[in-house]
């Protein structure tokens, strides 16, 4: 399995190269108020596309904190119930494989 996930890894990054290598080509982007940014193709894809990951790591941020949260307040309120002798028997975790 190891072996087949870096093929596709390998395979995914040559074809990346090899787009990239075809995409030098000067671009112009354009913004209001007549500003403009040349750049080489590749460039301005990989910013792009850099930026929109970033913005999706920050929306999913919220959540990523408030399960954090949620999973705190719960592990303390069953220490409490532990020290208080009402605690419920928890299943055993489960096997990984």
């Amino acid at each position: 399995m190891r072996f087949l996930t870096w093929t596709i890894r390998i395979a995914l990054f040559i074809l990346l190269l090899a787009f990239a290598a075809r995409n030098t080509e000067t671009a112009t982007l354009r913004f209001y108020f007549d500003l403009a940014w040349q750049a080489p193709l590749i460039v301005l894809l990989l910013a792009f596309f850099a930026a929109g990951a970033l913005l999706g790591l920050l929306a999913a941020l919220g959540a990523v904190l408030r399960r954090g949260r949620e999973v705190a307040r719960l592990r303390r309120e069953l220490r409490t119930l532990a020290r208080s002798g009402d605690a419920p028997t928890l299943p055993p975790p489960p096997a990984e494989g």
